[in-house]
């Protein structure tokens, strides 16, 4: 039997070899061209708020939500999203149940359907610091642990008490510090 796994991965490492293309070889690229915007381009995804598409736009809809402009999501979408979010969480299961903002479920899928990254440009760069609510979003913000929160957490959401196994993924900072100095982000492993 290890013979065999052998052979299977010696072959595997051949094929892997001998099929690569290096074919770049002879191909000119200006110095300082710049990129190549000419053609047509389709958008193919939206994700102004991580896990948001991913969580509440049913999986028969998501190319048109991907493709449809921001403006028009709310007026298309929010019905859909706030039937997923009362059938996904307990926190909404009662008529007048809110999450620790103080939004019911047609506010708080309202404000979701919109799937953009807001921003300030005069004040706290956020995505929710306890104050400030979708004001952009700062590289150690806790970006999925505050939307469960908002979606799992019911009223008391920011103490975790509703549904506190549905409200933190528990990871609390990121797998190496961020950079002092632009870029930020830390080199990848």
């Amino acid at each position: 039997m290890k013979n065999i796994k052998i052979l299977m991965m010696a072959m595997l490492v051949s094929a892997i070899s001998f099929n690569c293309s290096n074919d770049d070889d002879n191909t000119v690229v200006a110095p300082n061209s710049g990129p190549d915007f000419s053609g047509t381009y389709a958008q193919n995804d939206q994700m102004g708020r991580p896990a948001v598409n991913t969580v509440f736009v049913s999986a028969s809809s998501k190319n048109t939500f991907n493709t449809t402009i921001p403006s028009q999501q709310n007026t298309a979408f929010q019905s859909m999203f706030e039937t997923n979010l009362t059938a996904l969480s307990p926190a909404y299961a009662n008529p007048g149940d809110e999450n620790a903002l103080g939004q019911d479920a047609a506010t708080f899928t309202g404000l979701l359907a919109t799937d953009v990254l807001n921003l300030s440009l005069d004040g706290t760069t956020s995505f929710y610091d306890g104050t400030n609510l979708l004001t952009g979003r700062a590289l150690a913000d806790d970006v999925i642990t505050v939307e469960l929160i908002l979606i799992f957490g019911g009223e008391t959401g920011l103490t975790m008490s509703e549904n506190p196994g549905l409200s933190d993924d528990n990871v609390s900072a990121n797998d190496k510090p961020f950079l002092n100095s632009f870029p930020y982000l830390a080199s990848p492993w």
